[in-house]
């Protein structure tokens, strides 16, 4: 029997577990488009590509699977931002472009852009597809690439008479995802782990810092809970690994970040530091002093051994999934009866002068303050809300404020590129539509894609946006006027967010004065549809803004 190489595309992409592909349409991928629509995927389709990357990029990290997107020639070009946000998420996306014939490469044909170049500098990797019998072989092989060591994006060009080349089904083998790549996670060697338990075990201020990688395997968080609740060592978490211990257990001290949680800056004073999967990066000061002292220690567990002993050294370095490695410590750990440490305490004291800065300062104004704004909406959630954040000091005020549940927080990572929070709020609903999904966004930051809006309206994805509207590029804007004595090109008007909401079908408020917002929140959570708060807000410094300026001025 014959069938095409869309045929191909369409039951590799069954095989390997694909239920959902995130795209926009054009010429160059209609033909495997129309055929897949036969095999009963469900297709988001988004306004911009490089949203459609972005939805792709959280569906992965959310539901801990590949994320398909799908888009046509010149649609590649748009979705290179988002390949690069996915890099920096570690989101393991398969992204699919059309191009023209084969026959017609490098004769100046339609739309001639060279796809597999640029995909390679923001990819893992990058390959043209030019026989139709191997289309199984090439995501099978993109889709391992896209999962090992530390996950990213891959990217297949596709070209249109592949997609339609006729092939013998006979012929064709659908490589087995159980067999065709690496199952279970990779353990390391108990003589590590004997090692970095009994370094822990002897320090007085030891520190855990969970990144991406910790957040790749569900397994993890059984793991590292029953670690943490035999060693009673404190725990900071960032990027997927957000929520994987909740920020209300008692050994769990929230987000790290040195500028937003003053527990985290803490760990200058540390003498050992456990980092799961936690690049040695700028975010860090390159692991090296101030940000940790130079006499502390430093055990790395890293899925990339490249990784291991980057900027400094690691007393203990172990290359492996951070899931299986930390169930080996967890073990090691419950032969040790581990000591009671006055350190937690101190950490516990630094976030409770926190939350006591946070409610001096939440004033309702006017204008209201932003953390008056995320007071009145944390009365207004429920614990399995899913918030999502996007934008500079107004998503910096709530990512200090609102905690952390299990996979329950997603934000921006390290790379600080604007506009994914509307598509990621997309993927949120789409996964959990019977939960709630809050989007927290400044208004620089919702004018990149906030025509997904019409996107999460078309597919009935009821999304409430909570819009912090100061009118300015805010976090730029306060830089400007500490370091430089003025505003320039940071300035922006009070738009009526909420009457592009209303007219792309979604539902709308407009909250001006501290009494309004409340019951606004309360009919945005109830609409039926797609809502957005627009709330003016004032032009005020968040602690991560306020570190940003200094800098500046010490000429860092």
């Amino acid at each position: 029997m014959s069938i095409t190489g869309s045929h191909l595309i369409a039951r590799a992409l069954k095989r390997e577990g694909i239920r959902t592909v995130f795209t926009l349409a054009g010429d160059h991928i209609l033909p495997v488009l129309d055929v897949m629509e036969d095999f009963d995927f469900q297709f988001i389709d988004g306004r911009h590509e490089q949203a459609v990357v972005h939805m792709a990029d959280a569906w992965a990290r959310i539901n801990n699977q590949i994320g398909v997107c799908m888009v046509t020639t010149p649609g590649h070009a748009n979705a290179l931002p988002g390949l690069v946000h996915a890099m920096a998420t570690e989101a393991p996306v398969l992204n699919i472009s059309g191009s023209d014939k084969l026959s017609h490469y490098d004769r100046g044909m339609m739309q001639e852009i060279d796809q597999v170049g640029m995909a390679k500098a923001t990819c893992k990797a990058a390959w043209l597809v030019r026989d139709p019998d191997r289309l199984p072989e090439y995501i099978s092989m993109a889709i391992r690439t896209a999962l090992s060591g530390r996950r990213g994006p891959v990217h297949l060009t596709i070209p249109i008479d592949v997609q339609e080349a006729v092939v013998d089904e006979e012929s064709i083998h659908l490589p087995d995802p159980a067999t065709s790549r690496r199952s279970g996670p990779s353990v390391t060697n108990r003589d590590q782990v004997r090692r970095a338990v009994q370094l822990l075990h002897h320090s007085q201020r030891p520190m855990v810092v969970a990144s991406n990688p910790a957040g790749y395997e569900d397994a993890a968080a059984e793991s590292l809970q029953r670690f943490l609740e035999l060693t009673r060592i404190p725990l900071f978490t960032e990027g997927t690994a957000r929520g994987i211990v909740a920020d209300d257990h008692p050994d769990c001290f929230g987000f790290f970040d040195l500028g937003l949680n003053r527990a985290a800056a803490m760990i200058r004073d540390a003498d050992a530091v456990l980092m799961l999967g936690k690049k040695f990066d700028y975010s860090i000061g390159y692991a090296l002093p101030p940000v940790i002292a130079a006499d502390a220690t430093v055990i790395q567990v890293d899925p990339a051994p490249e990784q291991i002993g980057r900027n400094r050294e690691a007393a203990v370095g172990i290359a492996g999934d951070v899931a299986g490695v930390v169930d080996q410590l967890a073990e090691e750990a419950s032969a040790h009866s581990w000591p009671e440490r006055p350190w937690l305490q101190t950490l516990h004291a630094r976030r409770a002068e926190q939350g006591e800065w946070a409610e001096r300062v939440a004033d309702p104004g006017p204008p209201m303050h932003p953390l008056f704004v995320l007071k009145r909406l944390e009365s207004v959630l429920r614990p399995d809300d899913v918030l999502v954040f996007d934008g500079g000091d107004f998503c910096h005020f709530a990512k200090l404020y609102l905690p952390a549940r299990a996979r329950s927080w997603w934000s921006l990572p390290d790379l600080g590129m604007l506009g994914s929070a509307m598509p990621t709020a997309i993927a949120a609903k789409a996964s959990w539509p019977n939960g709630r999904v809050v989007l927290i966004t400044g208004d620089g930051s919702f004018g990149f894609n906030g025509m997904e809006f019409d996107t999460a309206v078309r597919h009935g994805l009821e999304i409430v946006t909570v819009l912090g509207n100061d009118s300015a590029w805010g976090i730029d804007r306060q830089i400007q006027l500490a370091a430089y004595g003025r505003a320039v090109a940071t300035d922006l008007l009070p738009s009526r967010y909420d009457l592009v909401a209303e007219g792309l079908g979604g539902h709308g408020e407009f909250v001006q004065r501290p009494d309004e917002l409340e019951p606004a929140l309360e009919r945005a959570f109830g609409a039926g549809r797609p809502a957005l708060v627009n709330v003016l807000t004032r032009r005020v410094s968040s602690p991560r803004g306020e570190r940003a300026i200094a800098r500046r001025k010490a000429g860092d």
